[in-house]
């Protein structure tokens, strides 16, 4: 009996404490400092350091190629050189040409073409520099005249105040456009190691390209291959579409500028034909620069009626250019946006010089194909290149260790 009265006062007690720990408030739990920060400000950290992450790797990969920029800058060139002669080397051996002449009248076609065209505009332009400096004195004289016998009170000490304005503002502006090209060949000791190193490299790759990029993609692991392998060929593809383009565009600048200073009689009508020509590779830069060039020879030589035509020329063959020749054919081979192109050139530029105006637009339009392939996600399907594919005959030379095969 004793022993049932105990259990029941157990169990009555029991309840009691129950009901008192039901009623009475919850102890609040401890919360981690992490769980009051809100969701947004965890997105906005992720992605901070993350571009802070991405934003140092650029920053280290612009430090290394402008320290290298005496290697990176003709390999570029040479890299250009040979998107634009693979093809017609496999042209010439697919029509029964050896493949060491296909390469021969490849490399010499490309000298000869560039430096005719260079050796011609020069001569021209030399032997014309004094008239047109002279030309150039006696149009300044006669505008500074109507100037000070103008309405707008304008006084003679003004007018050079002003001229010495123009001069500083454009040896400032100048300076950052000729500082790339001046720190990539400073001297001339630098631009003959340039010179022969890219067309070292551009021999190499006519003659063995594929076999350097399957050397390349072996490198990276296995399960990359497929991807690196994929991107370079989009790339590649890309880039020989840019050139080729590049320089039909070019070409029609040239023509339709140089006709138009020709039928006008502006004198240099041959020069101002092969500058156009050699600036049209500088995307926006170069256009502006050439067809100011070709205005200012018209205004000295042949009058201000002259010059209003030659610029009405000048506008007419950009703006087919940028409407009609871009979106149609330098659309489909860059896939890059108007803006981005401007922004790119502006951005090269500013770091290179006239280099980095140069190579801009490709680096950009290969970049842009290259991570569109890698995300697309179509590699995965595509079997990469096998060790053997990427022993070519001219890397067999090299010696290896014993038992070591590249790419494991």
């Amino acid at each position: 009996m004793t022993g049932s009265d105990g259990r029941a006062r157990g169990r009555v007690s029991r309840r009691r404490r129950s009901r008192v720990q039901e009623t009475s408030p919850a102890a609040p739990p401890h919360r981690d400092a992490a769980d009051s920060v809100t969701y947004g400000m965890r997105i906005a950290a992720a992605w901070s350091w993350r571009l802070l992450l991405v934003g140092g790797v650029l920053a280290v990969v612009i430090f290394l190629i402008f320290q290298l920029r005496f290697i990176i800058i003709p390999i570029l060139v040479a890299v250009l050189l040979g998107a634009l002669l693979v093809p017609f080397s496999l042209f010439l051996q697919r029509h029964g040409w050896p493949r060491w002449s296909a390469i021969l009248v490849a490399l010499v076609s490309a000298f000869a073409v560039v430096g005719g065209l260079l050796t011609l505009g020069i001569m021209q332009i030399v032997r014309g520099f004094g008239d047109l400096a002279a030309q150039s004195l006696e149009a300044w004289e006669q505008l500074k005249a109507l100037l000070l016998a103008s309405p707008l009170h304008v006084t003679e000490a003004q007018l050079n105040d002003l001229v010495d304005q123009v001069f500083a503002s454009a040896q400032q502006d100048s300076s950052i456009l000729l500082s790339g090209a001046l720190s990539a060949g400073s001297t001339l000791g630098h631009f003959l190691a340039g010179l022969l190193l890219a067309i070292f490299a551009t021999v190499f790759v006519l003659i063995d390209g594929r076999g350097i990029w399957n050397w390349i993609v072996g490198v990276f692991p296995r399960r990359a291959r497929a991807a690196v392998d994929g991107a370079g060929n989009a790339g590649w593809a890309t880039l020989q579409n840019f050139v080729k383009v590049q320089v039909l565009v070019a070409a029609i600048d040239a023509v339709g500028i140089g006709l138009g200073a020709f039928f006008l009689g502006v004198p240099l009508a041959l020069p101002i034909g092969i500058l156009v020509f050699l600036g049209s590779f500088i995307p926006i830069v170069g256009a502006v620069v050439t067809g100011a060039l070709a205005v200012f020879v018209a205004l000295v030589y042949n009058g201000w009626v002259i010059a209003l035509i030659m610029l009405g020329i000048v506008l007419l063959v950009q703006q087919v250019e940028g409407h009609i020749l871009q979106p149609l054919i330098m659309g489909t081979a860059v896939k890059v946006h108007p803006l981005g192109v401007v922004v790119a050139v502006a951005t090269g530029s500013l770091l290179a010089g006239i280099p980095g105006a140069l190579f801009a637009v490709p680096v950009a339009a290969v970049t842009n194909v290259m991570i569109n392939y890698i995300a697309g996600g179509s590699w995965k399907l595509a079997p990469g290149p096998s060790v053997e594919e990427a022993h070519s005959p001219l890397w067999r030379t090299v010696p290896q260790r014993p038992g070591y095969q590249r790419g494991e």
